[in-house]
């Protein structure tokens, strides 16, 4: 591997992050951890969610938050949006980007918004529509796509109908989430490849959660497989509050060291996000999962 190449990690802490943990993160520090990654090379951040605040409590500030930052030229700052409520309260903030979900399986998706697959695709399609009118750029996760806590694995049929649905919309990327570490690197592999002779007209990323230790390994074997746009969380911290078993983002410390020191460039300042993870674990006082956070400072 040489220099030249390069990666894209996509910070998905401050949304994907906190919206798993228990209390609530006050929003002056929301603001001042988002304001801190801005100033660590990210290009892309996942601030906060517009989802209806009795489902997610934490993030009931997402106004504010997106109001009170610094934007920083260059960054790209998104909010994930479930329905055409959430997208006109966002449309009224300045994101940049909105991110759309939708569930593989069909019980995680009942269970996470209470809809078949079908159903939120076609309300997807309207949130994607006023997002276009707007000149947003959209993102389309597809959750539980290495598998499901209640359906096991998922047929590629399954994600590659998603996959042409969310084209038709005109999102910009989709993001194929491990959302309870389900995925092994062989598996993470294949997929990878079997992507890559798809042909999509949309960008694809990775979304892998390290609730079972194979996080920075499926990372690894996506990227050489092809995958060159991964989430991460800042800490390690995260999760889905409707799937079993689904704690762990993997941490942008270790991503961003494990890929420097392969010699594949993040563009990232790493004593940067290693304050930012400092932030987090102050005010949620608690050890982060992080295994990079407590280590000297990387040879790269």
């Amino acid at each position: 591997m040489t220099v030249a190449e390069k990666v894209t990690l996509v910070e998905v802490g401050p949304r994907d992050g906190l919206q798993y943990e228990q209390g609530f993160f006050p929003t002056p520090r929301k603001i001042e951890l988002v304001d801190l990654l801005s100033q660590s090379g990210l290009k892309r951040i996942e601030v906060t969610s517009f989802v209806h605040p009795k489902a997610v409590p934490q993030l009931a500030d997402a106004g504010e938050v997106l109001r009170g930052i610094s934007k920083k030229p260059g960054v790209t700052y998104s909010a994930l949006v479930p329905n055409l409520a959430g997208c006109r309260a966002a449309l009224e903030t300045p994101v940049d980007e909105l991110a759309l979900f939708v569930s593989a399986s069909e019980t995680h998706n009942r269970k996470n918004v209470n809809r078949s697959v079908a159903e939120s695709l076609a309300g997807l399609a309207q949130v994607a529509r006023q997002a276009k009118a707007a000149g947003r750029r959209l993102r389309g996760y597809i959750i539980t796509a290495f598998g499901c806590p209640y359906e096991g694995r998922i047929a590629k049929d399954k994600l590659r109908a998603i996959l042409e649905a969310y084209a038709a919309m005109g999102v910009d990327e989709a993001a194929l989430g491990d959302t309870t570490g389900m995925a092994n690197p062989r598996q993470a592999a294949q997929l990878a490849a079997w992507l890559s002779q798809g042909g999509w007209p949309l960008d694809l990323a990775f979304h892998f959660h390290d609730s079972r230790g194979l996080g920075l390994a499926n990372v690894l074997a996506s990227y050489e497989a092809g995958i060159r746009i991964f989430d991460c969380s800042v800490g390690g911290v995260g999760g889905c509050p409707t799937a079993i078993g689904a704690s762990g983002n993997v941490d942008t410390l270790d991503m961003v060291n494990l890929f420097e020191e392969m010699g594949v460039s993040t563009g990232l300042e790493f004593e940067i996000l290693r304050r930012a993870a400092a932030l987090v674990a102050e005010v949620l006082q608690t050890r982060l999962p992080s295994r990079t956070f407590g280590q000297g400072r990387p040879r790269w």
